[in-house]
């Protein structure tokens, strides 16, 4: 059993190896959102279970570093005695590390665990930078969790639009432009994409964690545990070279003599680096898998529309229940509640063909806890649902064709004048995006702004992302394009699949936001637009009418009639009236 708490086992450790601090992040050797609870070091460090952030750890203070989503979250999960808290963004580590620790402390980090783009930030402050060998928490943390071992399937054809083959070939075509021996491929859903393959190591992220080196000529040595790959057909395996996971830095370094290997410097661990760099030449490059997989198509963009319509089918029936159960519950003293709330839209999604899973944890939120913009339901914190507040749900499902991601804020009665204004400010910063039309090329960071200007104008803003990439059944949040204040290279193209989602979150009494999926497709020569995947209806009844535009109520009139149109055959017989008249016709 643990006899003294995580931080002062790691103290202890850190003296014990002469060293001053360590380094803790939140990801693991594959730079995942989501983590295997083997991986998740930091919230057993800590308390902190956010996806994203990192701590650092010194003898005598420990610092957690998260971002804008988890300021809120961050201070009830962790010991505030004990840790003090960050902003990942405003804070950098290497600044902090500059102004606050002497030129000589001896700071430790996992090469694995660590980008050679976050080696580089933090090298340039005048700390002594120490990689470890070994993890500590192999160590200290003396139940950890077993590493995973989830089984693999193969992704259909008929499914994934492109062979396995056909795609190994356009990225050895990119190698050989480029005079470059192997690709480095270090992101598991790049490995997916590429292979045609799911995995189950994670739950709701259907990759295997796994490494793989692509030749120029098109072949592939893969990095992974064996049994998981046991269900897979012999043909895709006899097309490859299996090696255990283990073996990669080695395997790299062995094939990488007087050779020419590419690296993404921004996902691939610094190991890799330093297990290669004094036995060929690196390219630093980012993975040219992560552009293709992000380009979908044509058989990937039909899944995304059927699974759309299928969510729809569960939106619908689940937002009708809520109207219905929400006031008749609370009038019978026996309120529904969050946790309540989100197993019976998991229900209705189970019922939907194609249904596999959710495509990340349930954000279901009344009241407060929807200021939380990443908050999860638990025994400790379940709350009622009522008239009297807000209700957030964000969610989405994997299904066999494609996955989804949506959020709606619902009220159940009459709201304040303030309740009012934030919710109509939020939806007219969506409609504004989600209209808008922008020449061919545009990055995310240039559009951002038209999702906040209506919050602008009163005042107020939101901290995080207003969209992100979405994979084709793989990681709910999928790069390289974003939409957000940070500056992002990589251009919005037709093909892309995004989310666009405004909020606007005060701090213990409620949060916005409003969520649709949408394809980049190309408008007029030389532009392109936003086409929504999302077919549900967005909760009108706080919305103050004289504020806004005939564009954006024409958007609104219409969006709803496509919603009406494709679902109403489709949902229970007792949620049909109710999307009759959540699709009505507004007019200011």
């Amino acid at each position: 059993m643990q006899t003294t708490s995580p931080l002062s086992a790691l103290r202890q450790w850190l003296e014990t190896q002469a060293l001053d601090g360590i380094i803790v992040p939140r990801a693991d050797a594959f730079q995942s959102e989501y983590c295997h609870p083997h991986d998740d070091i930091l919230a057993w460090l800590t308390g902190f279970d956010g996806s994203a952030g990192h701590a650092l750890i010194l003898r005598d203070r420990a610092l957690l570093f998260v971002d804008g989503r988890y300021q809120v979250q961050a201070r009830e999960q962790v010991n505030l005695a004990e840790v003090e808290i960050l902003h990942l963004h405003n804070d950098l580590l290497a600044d902090w590390l500059q102004q606050n620790v002497a030129a000589d402390t001896r700071i430790a980090f996992e090469a694995m665990l660590m980008t050679n783009a976050q080696y580089e930030a933090l090298n340039a402050s005048h700390c002594e930078l120490v990689a470890l060998n070994d993890s500590p928490f192999d160590l200290l943390w003396q139940d950890r969790p077993a590493p995973p071992v989830g089984a693999i399937r193969e992704m259909p054809l008929e499914i994934s639009g492109e062979s396995s083959a056909d795609k190994r070939q356009r990225v050895a075509a990119i190698l050989a432009k480029q005079n470059t021996d192997y690709l480095a491929i270090t992101q598991p859903d790049n490995i997916a994409w590429l292979l045609n393959v799911r995995g189950s190591d994670i739950p709701m992220s259907p990759v295997p964690n796994s490494f793989a080196l692509l030749s120029h000529e098109g072949a592939v040595e893969w990095f992974v545990t064996p049994e998981k790959t046991r269900g897979l057909p012999s043909a895709l395996l006899e097309s490859l070279t299996l090696s255990p996971e283990a073996d990669f830095l080695t395997r790299s370094q062995q094939l990488c003599v007087g050779k020419r290997l590419m690296i993404d410097a921004d996902t691939a661990p610094v190991a890799l680096r330093f297990a290669v760099q004094s036995q060929g030449e690196i390219v630093w490059h980012a993975d040219p898998i992560t552009a293709m997989k992000a380009h979908k198509n044509p058989v990937e963009l039909a899944g995304y529309r059927d699974s759309h319509h299928q969510d729809g089918v569960a939106w619908v029936n689940f937002l009708a229940w809520l109207a219905h159960e929400v006031p008749r519950r609370e009038a019978a003293g026996n309120p529904i509640t969050e946790l309540e709330a989100q197993a019976q839209q998991l229900i209705f999604r189970q019922q939907r063909p194609g249904f596999i899973e959710q495509s990340f944890a349930t954000i279901s939120a009344s009241a407060g806890n929807a200021a939380m913009c990443h908050y999860h339901s638990s025994e400790q914190t379940n709350t009622a649902i009522t008239r009297a507040h807000f209700y957030l749900n964000d969610s989405g499902g994997q299904y066999h064709n494609g996955t989804t991601d949506a959020t709606r804020t619902l009220a159940f009665g009459p709201l304040s004048e303030q309740c009012r204004l934030h919710y109509t400010a939020v939806l007219k910063g969506f409609l504004s995006l989600i209209s808008l039309q922008f020449p061919t090329g545009t990055c995310g960071h240039q559009i951002d702004a038209f999702a906040r200007s209506a919050l602008w104008e009163l005042g107020l803003d939101f901290d995080h992302g207003t969209g992100h990439g979405v994979g084709h059944q793989l990681l709910i949040h999928e790069n390289p394009q974003r939409i957000a204040k940070k500056v992002n290279p990589w251009p919005l193209v037709a093909g892309n699949i995004m989310t666009i989602e405004p909020g606007y979150y005060l701090a213990d009494a409620y949060g916005i936001r409003i969520e649709n999926q949408v394809e980049v497709v190309e408008s007029v020569p030389g532009f392109c637009r936003f086409a929504s995947l999302t077919l549900a209806p967005i909760d009108l009844s706080q919305v103050q009418l004289a504020l806004l535009s005939d564009k954006e109520i024409k958007w609104l009139n219409d969006y709803h009639h496509r919603v009406r149109e494709a679902l109403s055959p489709h949902v229970s017989s007792e949620a049909r009236p109710w999307l009759i008249a959540a699709t009505a016709r507004v007019h200011r």
